[in-house]
């Protein structure tokens, strides 16, 4: 495939604001996760929770109003990105610059607050209390974000589980690819809500310790929150590029993978396949790795498989959590600052290795030059989808 220029990009997790924040947690080895408490939630449990999202969205858009349209638009105000998103309405006109979303939890927070406000004999009935579509809507955070910016192209929003904002990317690039736009916005976000905080506990894939991917006594996830965007345009000039995609569904269980792997071992063989690479030229891995032992046996082993035991490879949610919906873009973002800076972060909080893991995990942070990655997101129903990055020539 031609390659897909990337030529800005921004993150917001519990880490950070923007990638400058991102690359010093990373170079220090400082997680975002804590044992705060999520407002009325009463589990113990360790959380990747965002500052700052207490202010209420105002002016035009005020009625998108809702933790996951807040957390968006603080994403969108870091690292100089609103300007350069001006500048692509500048060039292609504003119908002309498409967006494509990820997210899982939308804005449910706010259907849960206007059901505690309701309880308590606060508001009215629920449909009068405030506009659904305008909030929990899985659309919501696209008609948001393409309103912000002013944009008037195409617009779509998936919602794949974790692998949402990750086959983002690769809706952008079939439209670009079919002429519907010339340019986009590709990213994703997932804000923290009571829905899944108690759902993921009752499927006891909740940790009440902090998240060890690969470790010999890992026991779930630790869920955050997270925002990311990313401009992507074909372009003749050098730099960061989506080189390859791969997707596939195996379809194997609501909530558990294939315990062989194939559906994550598809995903990459058609990345690089796109990309026209061959496996040795893959100099990192940035895993799903939630920390779950059957997730982190099942993507090593298509691990191995395609890469063999020697490749690099780390999952980095101990630094945001596992953002879900948010989790492609945030990880795709990581995987660039790992491109450009030539940082391999190891899989923090890992102690001591699975014996039953293979592949090389990454227990120290290495300076070393990476050529390509490929960025893995794998959803609940066998969802898969691997990114693979690089440089454009």
């Amino acid at each position: 495939m031609k390659p897909l220029r990337i030529t800005d990009y921004t993150l917001t997790s519990a880490v950070g604001e923007g990638r400058a924040a991102h690359l010093a947690a990373l170079r220090t080895q400082r997680t975002g996760l804590s044992e705060v408490a999520f407002e009325t939630c009463s589990l113990a449990t360790w959380l990747g929770q965002v500052a700052g999202l207490a202010t209420p969205i105002s002016g035009e858009l005020a009625d998108w109003d809702c933790r996951n349209n807040r957390l968006a638009l603080l994403a969108l105000q870091q690292d100089g990105f609103l300007q350069s998103v001006e500048r692509l309405r500048r060039r292609y006109g504003a119908h002309r610059v498409g967006v494509f979303l990820g997210t899982s939890t939308s804005g449910i927070h706010q259907t849960e607050l206007a059901y505690q406000a309701r309880e308590h004999g606060i508001g009215d009935d629920l449909p009068h209390s405030f506009d659904f579509g305008k909030t929990q809507n899985i659309f919501s955070c696209g008609d948001f974000v393409r309103r912000h910016l002013r944009l008037d192209g195409i617009a779509h929003v998936t919602s794949t589980a974790c692998s949402s904002s990750a086959k983002a990317f690769a809706s952008a690039y079939r439209a670009l690819h079919c002429g519907l736009c010339d340019a986009a916005v590709v990213g994703g976000v997932d804000s923290l809500c009571l829905t899944t905080l108690y759902g993921f506990n009752a499927l006891q894939l909740l940790s009440a310790d902090i998240c060890r991917p690969a470790d010999a006594q890992r026991s779930g996830i630790s869920i955050g929150e997270a925002a990311g965007f990313a401009i992507v345009e074909f372009a003749d000039t050098p730099g960061l590029a989506l080189l390859g995609y791969g997707e596939s569904s195996d379809a194997h269980h609501m909530s558990t993978p294939d315990p062989a792997g194939r559906g994550a071992l598809a995903a990459m063989i058609a990345a690089l396949h796109r990309a026209g690479l061959a496996p040795a030229d893959i100099g990192y891995v940035n895993l799903h790795g939630t920390a779950t032992p059957s997730n982190d046996l099942a993507e090593d082993k298509a691990v191995c498989a395609l890469l063999g035991t020697r490749t690099p490879c780390s999952s980095t949610k101990g630094w945001t959590g596992h953002t879900l919906g948010a989790a492609g873009i945030v990880e795709a973002a990581i995987s660039l600052l790992v491109i450009e800076h030539e940082l391999l972060p190891r899989s923090l909080n890992t102690r001591q290795r699975d014996g039953q893991i293979r592949g090389a995990i990454l227990m120290e942070n290495r300076d070393t030059h990476v050529a390509s990655a490929i960025s893995n997101s794998f959803g609940f129903g066998g969802s898969n989808c691997s990114l693979l990055f690089g440089v454009q020539r």
